[in-house]
Parts: structure tokens; sequence; C-alpha cells
């Protein structure tokens, strides 16, 4: 199953940090999880400071479950070391379901 997240950061230094530095962690220690990473992007509108992560759960995998586990796991406070979290203002969810033409399905 694929999910695509859309979290909005408070300010553009806090979107670059969190791209460069603290997103890029979490591919690896998601990966533990069974989660693969497929891409991170950031908002083409400079003012949006928003970063979008497209993920895939391992199948049969419950990804509320998986979510809370890894956000409660020392690899994800790892992750997050040094990163002030009320900088993320929003975190969208979004589970897809590819469709028969996708070259993803």
């Amino acid at each position: 199953m694929y999910q695509l997240r859309i979290y909005t950061l408070r300010t553009a230094e806090a979107l670059r940090e969190y791209a460069t530095v603290h997103w890029p962690r979490h591919i690896p220690s998601l990966r533990e999880f069974g989660v693969t990473t497929h891409g991170i992007w950031t908002d083409h509108n400079a003012g949006a400071h928003r970063l979008i992560a497209l993920i895939a759960y391992a199948d049969g995998a419950e990804p509320a479950d998986v979510t809370a586990a890894y956000m409660a796991s020392p690899e994800f406070a790892a992750d997050m070391q040094g990163f002030d979290v009320s900088n993320i203002l929003n975190v969208e969810e979004l589970l897809l379901d590819p469709t028969s033409g996708s070259p993803l399905s």
C-alpha cells in the first residue's frame, strides 16, 4: 500500500532542515519497519513550506500500526534529534491504491 505524506513546516528554514537532514535519516530507519521510501520532494511554491514523501508499506501491514511503532522507536527519536517538532504544523496522510494502468500496480 502506498501513502503520500504531506508535511507543512513553520518556516523555509525548518523545511530546509527537515528535508536535508531529518527526512533522509528516516529512509533507512523506516526500511527497518518494512517501509520503502520512493521519494521526497519540496513543494515548488516556496511560500508553502511543504515536504511531500511517497512511501509504501509491506504487504499486509497496517499503516497506522507501523507509523505508531516507528514513532515510538529509538530509531525515530535518533532521526529527529536536534529538530524542534513544533515546526511541523500539519501532516496529511493519503493512502493510495494504484490503478490497473499504473506502472506501480
